[in-house]
């Protein structure tokens, strides 16, 4: 294959579905360009994908495995060099990935998950009153549970974005005052339209805030899932997090354990007020809430594309399933298109495109697949879980504020949400 009429990827991320389907419709695998000119092959097929992601012969390590990294062709200052460059299990392959998975998995328990179900219920409830008191415009106006003046509500502000984020930060034991600069460069890494030099401010200060977590763990370890990796970092007989492993599993931990929730809670419930017969469904209990997080997780990936992957060796795509006599070629990168493939008609159905709770099937890979598959999945589902049915409880009247084709999309293509999400509560 040779990367010839590559679809131009928009780093701002401002069609997300539409470079989709133009994805799709030059087949299940085509060369795309990403920021700087970058190649890669976007693959949107679902049943090829999934193969390519279990298959031994595709590497997430730059280092070893990428064509234009082995020819020193990759600066930090291309705006995905944190999704390349970092030393964890994200970016690891084969062995070195098993040891690294299995230290965090070691420290990132299901026990651990399922203890902070009490912890979500209390944040979200604050935070729904929150909510109620900025709906109402002022602590006397307004009902207690909405905004009889009809105040808006940015609710990916005050409710979407700040759950996860509190919930990842008790999950670490990152202290107070660290907060606000960890939101900065959480956000940082998912800007893929940043020029050079935001590049460099946000790597340089994401590690500056892990530097002081662990240091602030290393000095009075916690109950909490630094301490845990500082201890496996330290005590582990014969397997070890070096110091660049354990603070890029921090950046790892911090960055998808947030992003992704924030935009699973957007998106779904952008999906029942624009789609009111679908929030019908699940209040006459047609559907669940584990409907609506599914078919959210499926038609509205909230990583649109994951970078990167790397053909080990040349991988003819006929034998996986894919186009006869087409080849990846050793060394060349691989876009896993989150977004598309959760949107195939091949898998989904002439009605891939449409959100529906009661869809039978809702398979999906947002949570990727295969030994990448993220650890902190189920963290993802339980903060939904609790958040959606209460949300929608308390504000049975909730509706949008403003036209849905006005409200814009965050400022990525990797990042699928929208930049704020006005609501009424009612």
């Amino acid at each position: 294959m040779e990367f010839t009429h590559p679809i131009v990827i928009d780093p701002t991320g401002r069609d997300i579905h539409g470079e989709a389907d133009r994805i799709r419709e030059r087949g299940p695998v085509t060369p795309v360009e990403l920021p700087h000119g970058v190649s890669a092959w976007a693959v949107s097929s679902a049943p090829l994908l999934k193969r390519l992601l279990t298959d031994p012969r595709v590497s997430k390590d730059a280092r070893r495995h990428w064509h234009r990294w082995l020819d020193g062709e990759v600066s930090p200052d291309w705006p995905l060099y944190t999704w390349v460059a970092v030393r964890n299990m994200f970016t690891a392959y084969g062995t070195e990935h098993k040891r690294l998975r299995t230290l965090v998995a070691q420290a990132f328990t299901a026990r651990r998950t399922a203890a902070l179900r009490p912890r979500i219920e209390e944040i979200t409830a604050e935070l729904l009153d929150r909510v109620a008191k900025a709906g109402a415009g002022s602590a006397a106006g307004g009902g207690a549970d909405g905004a009889a003046d009809g105040h808006a509500v940015d609710l990916r502000e005050e409710f979407c974005y700040p759950l996860p984020i509190q919930v990842i930060g008790e999950l670490l034991g990152l202290p107070e005052e660290l907060g606000p600069e960890l939101r900065v460069v959480v956000d940082g890494v998912f800007h893929t339209s940043a020029d050079a030099a935001e590049v460099a401010d946000i790597y340089a200060r994401f590690y500056a805030v892990l530097g002081e977590l662990v240091a602030v763990k290393r000095a009075a370890p916690g109950d909490d899932l630094t301490s845990a990796l500082i201890a496996a970092h330290e005590e582990a007989s014969g397997t070890r997090l070096s110091e660049q492993e354990l603070l890029d599993t921090l950046m790892l931990m911090i960055s998808a354990g947030h992003e992704t929730t924030v935009n699973l809670l957007d998106n779904a419930v952008h999906a029942l007020l624009t789609r009111r017969d679908q929030l019908a469904h699940v209040r006459a209990g047609r559907a669940s809430w584990d409907d609506v997080i599914e078919e959210t997780l499926r038609a509205e990936a909230p990583v649109a594309s994951l970078p990167l992957r790397y053909a080990v060796e040349d991988l003819p795509l006929g034998e996986l399933g894919g186009p006869e006599g087409r080849v990846i070629r050793k060394g060349e990168a691989i876009l896993a298109a989150y977004a598309a493939a959760g949107r195939d008609p091949e898998q989904h159905g002439p009605d891939a495109g449409t959100f529906d709770v009661t869809r039978a099937a809702k398979d999906h890979l947002a949570f990727g697949y295969g030994v990448h598959h993220c650890l902190g999945a189920p963290l993802g589902r339980l903060e939904a879980r609790v958040a959606l049915p209460a949300l929608f409880e308390r504000f049975p009247g909730l509706a949008l504020a403003v036209p849905a084709d006005e409200l814009r999309p965050v400022d990525s293509f990797i990042s699928h949400g929208h930049r704020s999400l006005p609501v009424l509560t009612g």
